[in-house]
């Protein structure tokens, strides 16, 4: 078999019957075509060790916006090679093992955090602005704006998961069925001032759009999309007088610091982000150490 059309197969079943999302596909399709054009990959009997070692050397040597490639995006083309390599076992194609591969260790990963003060500072600004405007057209984006950010900060949504929900949602409950990575369902849930905001927000809506959130056009409106959204809120870190960069991916951030800082479990947090591994959600176990911190600090018997 040549390689492109086991590539070909792989891709294919990793988005039918894995269900991954369209760019995962892509991402895929990128990293093992670079290997098999760089190593000279024809068939599936070319994939060796000496040559993955090879490429490895080649990607670390590869310019980067700070210097060498990130062992992070190095780590990319592994990932997706070990995929590929496990595709072909399941399929009785003789190949290396993808245990053979090992990824690269990485640096403990930094959080970007939001002090509660900013936070609250980044909640005002659309709220502010409210008091201010007098354009039934400009207050509409800005209720959608209030209401985008509660619901962040409520739920720890994805980006793209608070872009696919629909407008039927129903407020009169305090939980919500989302559809998120690997097409694996979760519960989130609403606070009171989460609602509230939403409610507000479509109460003020006189177009057919289907999407829970659109973007500001006054006629024709559209479904909201990630860029729309990541302009908005470095509007209003900028207007609250965050100097530090604020994304949607910070609020998902704050959602979980905030569950973990109250006494949360770190399971059960693991289950509200949608984390497929504990492992990703324990990037924020600083928080819960911080918090034993203080205990012992606050109880501890000390001598003298």
């Amino acid at each position: 078999m040549t390689i492109e059309d086991a590539k070909r197969q792989f891709l294919e079943y990793t988005e039918i019957e894995r269900g991954r999302a369209v760019k995962t596909i892509e991402n895929y399709d990128r990293y093992l075509s670079r290997y098999f054009a760089q190593m000279g990959i024809k068939t599936t009997a070319d994939i060796s060790e000496p040559n993955i070692r090879e490429f490895r050397l080649w990607l670390n040597r590869q310019k980067g916006a700070s210097g060498s490639m990130k062992r992070r995006t190095q780590n990319y083309y592994m990932i997706a090679l070990r995929a590929f390599l496990k595709f072909l076992r399941k399929r009785g194609i003789d190949c290396l093992s993808p245990e053979r591969i090992e990824l690269a260790k990485l640096p403990e990963r930094q959080i970007d955090l939001l002090t509660e003060n900013e936070l609250d500072r980044l909640f005002m600004a659309p709220e502010d602005a409210l008091k201010k405007e007098k354009d039934a057209h400009k207050r509409r984006n800005l209720l959608r704006d209030r209401a985008i950010l509660e619901l962040f900060f409520s739920t720890g949504l994805r980006i793209a998961e608070l872009c696919a929900l629909n407008s039927d949602i129903d407020l009169s409950r305090d939980e919500l069925s989302v559809r998120g990575k690997g097409e694996k369902v979760r519960v989130v849930f609403l606070s009171p001032a989460a609602k509230r905001a939403v409610s507000e927000y479509l109460k003020v809506r006189d177009d057919m759009e289907e999407a829970l959130f659109v973007d500001g056009r006054p006629t024709k409106p559209h479904r909201i999309t990630p860029r729309d959204i990541q302009r908005h809120l470095k509007g209003y870190a900028a207007r609250a007088g965050i100097t530090h960069k604020v994304t949607p991916h910070v609020l998902r951030h704050a959602f979980a610091t905030d569950l973990l800082a109250n006494g949360a479990d770190i399971r059960s947090v693991q289950q509200m982000l949608g984390h497929a591994s504990i492992t990703t959600t324990q990037i924020y176990t600083h928080v819960t150490d911080a918090r034993l911190r203080e205990i012992h600090q606050k109880y501890h018997s000390r001598r003298g």
